[in-house]
């Protein structure tokens, strides 16, 4: 098997960045939706099985966590001040439910957040990554 990538006419490009985040939130490829993104929990494949992109080259490091530290930071905000303020619990109470709750929601989102920074990463050829667009479509055929 070549270790090139497929060229551009031969996959399903996606149509924009948010179908290539949505792709990678999915943990599918998001250059051809047709294989996983992951080997492992968090590691990326090296090369897709179907498209061969290499994504050996991703650069995501810490950003994802650092997403999902502001999402869940956002989300269990409101119910903490509840929490203490509506419901008159404790702190130490409030502190019991919610950083348990805290660790679920961030692993639980990990993976999909890491797979959608590497997905706009490679939409906009950040890095080592080339941009690739789908062909506009010829003149009387739709799209």
């Amino acid at each position: 098997m070549s270790s090139a990538p497929l060229p551009a006419s031969e996959i399903d490009l996606p149509e924009s960045w948010v179908s290539a985040l949505l792709r990678g939130l999915r943990g599918c490829c998001p250059r051809c939706n047709s294989a996983s993104l992951f080997g492992k929990w968090l590691k990326p494949v090296a090369t897709c099985a179907h498209c061969q992109q290499d994504w050996s080259v991703q650069q995501a490091d810490d950003f994802p966590a650092y997403i999902g530290i502001f999402v869940v930071g956002h989300l269990l905000a409101p119910v903490v001040i509840a929490m203490i303020g509506t419901f008159g619990m404790s702190a130490w109470l409030t502190l019991a439910i919610i950083l348990p709750v805290a660790v679920v929601m961030l692993i639980a989102m990990l993976q999909p957040t890491k797979g959608g920074v590497i997905a706009f990463l490679w939409w906009r050829g950040v890095g080592a990554f080339r941009q690739e667009r789908r062909a506009p479509p010829a003149p009387g055929e739709t799209p």
